[in-house]
């Protein structure tokens, strides 16, 4: 019984040192064309009211509730929802209209977590090459949920159905671009 115990323990300890050994620091990033030029493109990410017509996980709850504060950088968009959308808040914090626009994402629900969002826009022969990234650190808990699904696999496929969920409604109903004043640069 102490040799199974033994073996038991040892196993543990290796696990928990494998674990602990995976990088904390995670990357997801997608891109896609868009045929609409990059202040259209920029007005769709910039402004948090319309993350609820392209926003790859407005679809998963339409009971959801959101609440919205503010507008340019320092503006929110808390939302509370089912299992598949949990609970939490973005606060834009950078705004350069016309080129990018980032994010804090403070999760709630399920796990607290907090990451920093990008959307990087360039301009393309057809348009606008969009790039959206998130960047974030994990918790000894969440490295070990991503040995078995990497947070690429998790999230990468939501960037992908967001992009193209954008890219349709850019392209269908393109929009002016804020003005100067409500999207100042700024970083907090």
């Amino acid at each position: 019984m102490k040799k199974v115990l033994g073996v038991l323990l040892a196993l543990i300890v290796v696990l928990i040192a494998f674990v602990a050994s995976r990088p904390a620091e995670f990357h997801i990033e997608r891109s896609a064309s868009i045929a609409a030029p990059a202040d259209s493109v920029f007005a769709h990410v910039s402004d948090l009211h319309r993350w609820v017509d392209w926003s790859p996980w407005e679809k998963l709850d339409p009971n959801m509730t959101r609440s919205f504060a503010g507008t340019g950088v320092g503006s929110t968009y808390q939302w509370s929802g089912n299992d598949k959308v949990g609970e939490g808040r973005m606060t834009v914090t950078e705004l350069e209209p016309g080129h990018s626009v980032a994010l804090r994402l403070e999760f709630i629900k399920p796990f607290p977590a907090t990451s920093t969002a990008r959307f990087a826009l360039t301009p393309a022969p057809e348009g606008s090459r969009v790039t959206w990234s998130m960047d974030g650190n994990n918790n000894f808990i969440a490295k070990a949920m991503c040995i078995v699904m990497p947070m690429d696999k998790m999230v990468g496929p939501d960037f992908e159905r967001g992009l193209a969920s954008l890219k349709a409604i850019a392209e269908a109903s393109p929009v002016a671009a804020p003005t100067a004043d409500s999207t100042a640069t700024a970083t907090h």
